[in-house]
Order: structure tokens, then C-alpha cells, then sequence
């Protein structure tokens, strides 16, 4: 692919709704292209692009893929296209992020019987926070009820005019017109909304528009696509894939309108262009990471400058360290295609690599250079994970770390309070096929539960406590007396722990293994035996004895004469609130405001955007660990949610008994054991 010049370098990213028609496109692109020798499909399992067993049990995409290919249209300029499919469904909502990170253009798929949907949205705020130029492909137009003209309003009532029709169908629907070259009087009145888009990308245009000339074809085009590049314009394709009706056209209209690498220079962490010349300094950006059984370990990059050779020396920018590059793959599903090199916008697989990873830049020796790390979306859903034969107990950790290296929205962490392992991610089928891929690779199977909250415990008043510690049973004994005070901390407060002690009634080298006793007891709060926050202890009186005094006994004094102090101080339970935003679609609003307040949820706020409706609201963490299934139930699959932590909150007084019950029960059976 030598002989293509960056400039004719088309780099996309497809994005939208899950079954909105994006791999079913790929596979469609990639038929008509040569790529592959038949048509894959999506729905039994023949498709290039969801070629996995996961993907092809679930008949839903779950990774960003690259794909590349060469257009060489009659009589005009081959065309090189680099790829990338993204999922639609939310749970791998971080795969579409990382993928839209290293295009220079978004096609955003809106299906023609469903409309804009929630991850159309999902799809064009992601776009829009990156400033990336998109184009908006209408599919699904060979389908019972489709409604382009309806589905186009829809979208020009939520983006605006600026999201134009370059092709359309034909009144047959048997084939695609394109507005810039075809005859007609609906072409002609396209066509001159679209040159009015082009002459307002420059003074020049203007001019010669307004002095009544026509824009050449050249002229038109580079002036649309301009505007393209600059996201005054989103170009509005007519599509029936699986026909192959309209990828003659859409592969034109991007050869004409959307930007390539050189169009739309990356920017590194400072702010910077990068050089796309292919002559420049070396900056490639790592996106994701592949671990799999077929294709072996690889690095997937995305060259923004310089060249990429195969058996070469790269400096990696963030580790500070250098690095050598071996064979240089392109990806086409399962295919592999060595190359000597990559350039300016090419999406490559680097095998085997030693200290290479996600985020990190590998640039020229002597250069260094970083573009700026990935943001993937925080983890909304937790479970607690066991294995399902302790035998695998060994294997647990390395497999759960495994599956956490392919998928940076999975996190996987040991809770230090509850003591459980904790999986993270964005929604519970994500975490489900994280668990099918673990048992396939690492042969261990796994339990899921609900995790226990993080509970914690604090006093809203004073409380005396006492405790002398005195043993003698032979020999020397052990004696220790404290007296002390607790009370809530006042905000501002720099120690929590006040020494009142007045006169010699303890000796002052007893004073830090008090301090360690008091230390000791708020791991376990006397309610139901969770850490204590935000109390202030004095000690202000003891007594000791010059023979059986020791520093043990004093821990043992301090930490019994906390408990009794804090029963006195009217203790409370405190329990994590998270801040939530679920947006939704508005006739599912009541619903959704109901369940929430069902949840021991306040609502703060609602608002519009693009479309839907954002329900803003603090709710215990307690109650939302089921949340992503059942809003999903509760939405028809159209709700989504991000979540954070915000504060710990007093529980009410009915909740907390019971898990202060729960708490004594949990503790009697281990005494039993």
C-alpha cells in the first residue's frame, strides 16, 4: 500500500447504536473490496469483523477492530481505507472510546426503523468532546418501514442544518443518488444548500458565489470538505449495505469530503500538532492491548507521525525507556498482513513487544514525544468474586488481571475493608463475558455477589469511657487504667487524638501504645463492627503501676475503654452516596423517577440533552449495585448511567438496624465456627 499517499488516507472510526448496521457495513466494505471472498454477516456468525466466540455467541460486537483496504474506482485516485468497528451496546462503551481516540473521522450509523437512539447520542457526545469530523451514514433503508426523510429531520432536529444529505435514495430504493453529480430537481436543490456550505469555508469562495459564478467540482469539493474538517458540515449518506447499494457512493463522497491524516494533524499531551510527513520524527500512540489465543499478543498503535519500520529501535515516551519493534502487522479480523512499515494514520498490530502498553507513545530515539492518555469511563457496576472450587484459588488473581489487561473499564482490586475481591466495570454483561473468556483461557470458574458496603461508623455526641485492665495470674501481672473522652470531630480538626493527661497518673512512654490501642478499636466500631471516622478521643485520667504497667496492657485498656465510650456517644452508621446521572428516554421518566426514590434516592435536578432526559440524583451505593440491569429492564435497553463516589451519609435509623442485626448474626457465626 506504498503507492497510496497519506494524503489519500482515509481513517474512520464507525460508531452508534448496537444493531444500528456498523460491522454489517465493515463486513459489506470488506466484501466489496476484495478483503474477503464472501459476504460475512453478523447474525450467524460468518462476519469478519465479530469473529470472536464471544461476539459470535452473543451476535453483538464487544472490541474495536481495524480493518484495512484499498479503493481503486474507475479512471479516479485509489483510496486507502483504515477502519475501525466499534460496539454500540453500552456495557463496551470504553472500546468505542479508545477507537475514536486515533481516527480522524467518525461515521456515525443511524438505523432508518429505530431512529437516534441512545447510543447514537452516547456515540455523537463522544465525537463532539473530541472536536472530530463526522459524516452520518443512514442504513437499514432496505428494511420494512424505514424513513429516511423522517430519520434525516430527526437528526437535523437535534444537531441542526449543518447535518446536510450528500446521497439519498432513489424513489425505486434500488439504488443511492449523489446530490453533487446527479439530475433532478431534489439534486439541484441539494446541491445548493451544499454549495452554500462550501463557500462559507472561505473569503474566496464567498466571493465568488456572491459575484454569481459557479464552483467547480474542485472547488465544491475541497470547500465542503473544509468544512468537514472544521465540524461546520456532517455529510448525510443514503445506505442498504448488504445490497451494496450506496458504497460506491460513500466511498466517493469520503474520497472528496473527509479529511486525511494530513487534514487533521494529531495533537500530543501539550497541545501540539504532530508532523504527519511521513519524513517526520516517529510518534505512535497505543490503544489497545490483545492477549488472545489466535492472534497471540499484540499492541495496537496508531501512527500520527513519522514511520513505523518492522525490526527498529523506538524510544517509549512515558516508561522512558527504549523499545524494539519487530514485525509490524495489519489487521483484517483473524488475517494478519506483515508490512515493512506504517505511516500517517495507519492502524497497526506490533508483536510481542517488552515494555510497551495501553497509553503509552513510542516515538524516535533522541525525540521524545507523548500524546495525551486515553480517559476510559469509570466502572458503574461491582461484583464479588469467589472462585467455584477452592483449588483455583491460586489462578484466581492472575486470570481476573488477565481479563482486566484486554479491558481498561475493568478493574479488579481487593476491598482492605470487606476483604473481598472486587470486579469492576461498566455493565453486568460486560463483566459476564469477562468471566465466559477467563473460564476459556485460565480454566477457572467464578461466583459473582453482591458486594458488601463499605460501611463505616462515627458519633454525633460525648461519650465517657473507662476501662482498667488488671491480670495476675502468677508472676508478674499486667494493670492499665484509662479514662477518656469521645466526640464528633469538628471540621478543621487537625488530630483526632488529644492528650489531657494531667499530672503523672501515666507515664508518658505509655502515651503511643494508647494511642495504637485507640487505633486498634475504630477498625471495629461498637454498632456492628465497621472502621470509625471523624471522632475525636482525649484521654484525660489512667493509673498505672510501677511493676505490671506495660505497653500491652495499656493497648489492651485504651482499646476496650474506646468501646465503652463510643456506646455512649450516640453512634451511627455511615454508608457511601454516590452521585448518579442516568439519562433516558423522556417517556420512561416517571418510571425512572420512581425507582429512584424507591432506592432511598434525592433527586437534584433533571435536564435535557440531545434529545434525552438526564435525572440527576444522590442515592446510597447500597442500592444501586443491580441498578445497570434493571434500568436497562426498565428502559427497553434506551437507559443509561454514570456514577461517583460523594460522601459517606448517616443511614436511616429502620435501615440500620437491620444491618446492624445482619453484623451480630455474621459475628455469632464465626464464633460457632
Amino acid at each position: 500500500m506504498k503507492d497510496i499517499p497519506v494524503a489519500d488516507v482515509r481513517n474512520f472510526v464507525l460508531v452508534g447504536h448496537t444493531g444500528s448496521g456498523k460491522t454489517s457495513l465493515v463486513d459489506a466494505l470488506l466484501y466489496k473490496l476484495g478483503v474477503n471472498d464472501r459476504l460475512g454477516n453478523p447474525g450467524d456468525g460468518t462476519s469478519v469483523a465479530d469473529w470472536t466466540d464471544e461476539e459470535k455467541n452473543r451476535k453483538i460486537s464487544i472490541w474495536a477492530k481495524p480493518f484495512d483496504a484499498v479503493w481503486r474506482p474507475k479512471g479516479g485516485k485509489a483510496l486507502r481505507l483504515v477502519m475501525l468497528d466499534t460496539p454500540g451496546y453500552a456495557d463496551f462503551h470504553g472500546q468505542m472510546v479508545a477507537a475514536t481516540t486515533v481516527a480522524d473521522a467518525a461515521l456515525l450509523a443511524v438505523d432508518a426503523t429505530a431512529g437516534v437512539q441512545v447510543g447514537t447520542v452516547r456515540a455523537w457526545k463522544r465525537c463532539e468532546a473530541l472536536g472530530l469530523p463526522r459524516a452520518i451514514a443512514i442504513t437499514g433503508l432496505d428494511k420494512e418501514n424505514a424513513d429516511f426523510e423522517g430519520t434525516v429531520a430527526a437528526v437535523q432536529d437535534l444537531w441542526g442544518a449543518r447535518c446536510e444529505v450528500v446521497t439519498y435514495p432513489a424513489a425505486d430504493k434500488k439504488s443511492v443518488l449523489d446530490a453533487l453529480s446527479a439530475p433532478g430537481g431534489e439534486a439541484e436543490a441539494l446541491r445548493a444548500r451544499l454549495t452554500d456550505v462550501a463557500a462559507e469555508s472561505s473569503d474566496a469562495l464567498i466571493e465568488k458565489v456572491l459575484g454569481g459564478e459557479t464552483l467547480t467540482a474542485d472547488e465544491l469539493a475541497g470547500g465542503l470538505r473544509a468544512s468537514v474538517t472544521q465540524g461546520k458540515f456532517i455529510p448525510v449518506f443514503a445506505l442498504m449495505a448488504r445490497q451494496s447499494i450506496g458504497l460506491d457512493e460513500l466511498l466517493g463522497g469520503f474520497a472528496r469530503l473527509m479529511p486525511s491524516p494530513l487534514d487533521r494533524p494529531g495533537k500530543d499531551a501539550d497541545g501540539k500538532d504532530v508532523n504527519p510527513a511521513a519524513d517526520a520524527p516517529l510518534v505512535a500512540q497505543v490503544w489497545r492491548a490483545i492477549n488472545d489465543p489466535f492472534v497471540g499478543q499484540l499492541t495496537m498503535a496508531r501512527v500520527w507521525g513519522g514511520t513505523l519500520k518492522e525490526k527498529s529501535e523506538a524510544y517509549n515516551a512515558v516508561k522512558e525507556q527504549k523499545e524494539t519493534v519487530g514485525a509490524v502487522f495489519f489487521l483484517n479480523g483473524k488475517k494478519q498482513e506483515t508490512v515493512p512499515e506504517a505511516q500517517a494514520g495507519d492502524i497497526v498490530a506490533l508483536a510481542k513487544l517488552k515494555g510497551t502498553g495501553l497509553n503509552d507513545t513510542l516515538c524516535a530515539p533522541g525525540k521524545p514525544a507523548k500524546m495525551a492518555p486515553i480517559a476510559f469511563p469509570k466502572p458503574v457496576v461491582s461484583f464479588a468474586v469467589t472462585p467455584k472450587n477452592q483449588s483455583d484459588d491460586d489462578k484466581l488473581g492472575p486470570g481476573l488481571h488477565r481479563v482486566a489487561d484486554d479491558d481498561p473499564t475493568i478493574v479488579v482490586q481487593r476491598n482492605d475493608e470487606t476483604h473481598e475481591v472486587i470486579i469492576s466495570g461498566i455493565g453486568d454483561v460486560q463483566i459476564d463475558t469477562a468471566m465466559e473468556r477467563m473460564k476459556s483461557r485460565s480454566k477457572v470458574e467464578v461466583l459473582l455477589s453482591t458486594p458488601k458496603v463499605a460501611y463505616k461508623e462515627t458519633v454525633t455526641a460525648k461519650g465517657e469511657g473507662h476501662y482498667k485492665h488488671k491480670k495476675q495470674s502468677g508472676g508478674r501481672g499486667q494493670y492499665g487504667e484509662v479514662y477518656l473522652r469521645i466526640e464528633p470531630m469538628k471540621a478543621g480538626t487537625a488530630d483526632w487524638f488529644v492528650d489531657g493527661i494531667v499530672g503523672t497518673s501515666i507515664p508518658r512512654n505509655f502515651l503511643p501504645a494508647i494511642e495504637k490501642g485507640l487505633v486498634d478499636g475504630m477498625t471495629r466500631g461498637a454498632l456492628a463492627g465497621y472502621p470509625v471516622v471523624n471522632t475525636m478521643v482525649t484521654v484525660y485520667d489512667g493509673s498505672s503501676h510501677d511493676v505490671d504497667s506495660s505497653e500491652i496492657a495499656f493497648k489492651i485498656a485504651a482499646r476496650t475503654a474506646f468501646k465503652d465510650g463510643m456506646t455512649k456517644a450516640r453512634p451511627v452508621l455511615l454508608e457511601p452516596i454516590m452521585t448518579a446521572r442516568v439519562t433516558i428516554p423522556g417517556d420512561y421518566m416517571g418510571d425512572c423517577t420512581g425507582d429512584m426514590n424507591h432506592r432511598r434516592g434525592r433527586i437534584l435536578g433533571m435536564e435535557s440533552e440531545d434529545g434525552m432526559q438526564v435525572i440527576i440524583a444522590e442515592v446510597p451505593q447500597s442500592e444501586m449495585f443491580k441498578y445497570s440491569s434493571e434500568l436497562r429492564s426498565m428502559t427497553g435497553g434506551r437507559g443509561s448511567f454514570e456514577m461517583e463516589f460523594n460522601r459517606y451519609e448517616i443511614v436511616p435509623a429502620n435501615v440500620a438496624q437491620k444491618i446492624i442485626a445482619e453484623a451480630a448474626k455474621h459475628k455469632q457465626a464465626e464464633v460457632e465456627e
